[in-house]
């Protein structure tokens, strides 16, 4: 059997994003930051934060599992040849954001997403390669310091965009990268802040600090 995330005592120090709603303490507690390399957790959760677009996190955290049953679990493969009828049944399924747009960006996402990987064999690989491989700690205080957009989520966009994505702005690519692991930026009295940066040395990776000269400017 397997056995339960232990519960995280509620008056631990977190980011200040996450308070207030159980379910976005336990995402936050459980799975913002953690470093991601399985393609098809990555696909899904690049869906996602496509159609977080506009709207809150929690808006689609509290749909998850309602997007999980729609888009048969994310499967690139199966999304990828879904056709007018499955269109119109999405559109009309209460249990996501119904929006026309962000249901076309998932199935062309898909489409673009098995290219790449045919290509290029992994989009883990691809995605990875735009922090050099190591999750990124930042060591931000307080929440107004982290920067919706970096250079390297301009980066990401734009190679995305070449390669036929959509709904993948900068910020939605920063968010993506975020929530991912390819960057830690938990608040540094956050108590996942060093439990997420220690992620990456557990598994033999090591991690690129603030400060390096590969690293990206401090936002102004």
């Amino acid at each position: 059997m397997a056995r339960r995330p232990l519960a995280v005592p509620a008056d631990r120090v977190r980011c200040g994003w996450s308070l207030g709603d159980p379910l976005y303490r336990a995402y936050h507690d459980r799975e913002w930051g953690v470093p991601l390399h399985d393609d098809r957790r990555l696909f899904e959760l690049l869906c996602l934060e496509g159609a977080q677009a506009g709207l809150a996190w929690i808006t689609i955290l509290r749909k998850r599992a309602n997007y999980r049953r729609a888009f048969d679990r994310f499967d690139p493969r199966k999304v990828a040849v879904y056709g007018a009828g499955q269109v119109r049944s999405l559109l009309a399924d209460p249990g996501i954001v119904r929006n026309r747009l962000k249901v076309e960006a998932a199935i062309r996402n898909a489409r673009a997403f098995l290219a790449l990987r045919k290509e290029l064999g992994s989009f883990e690989r691809f995605l990875w390669s735009f922090v050099e491989s190591a999750p990124r700690t930042n060591a931000w205080k307080t929440l107004k310091e982290v920067p919706p957009r970096t250079p390297e989520s301009d980066a990401l966009s734009r190679a995305l965009r070449e390669r036929g994505f959509t709904f993948v702005g900068s910020t939605i690519c920063y968010a993506f990268m975020q929530s991912a692991g390819l960057v830690n930026d938990h608040t540094t009295d956050c108590f996942r802040h060093a439990e997420v940066a220690g992620l990456g040395a557990a598994a033999g990776i090591p991690r690129r600090r603030p400060g390096s000269s590969a690293d990206r400017k401090e936002p102004s």
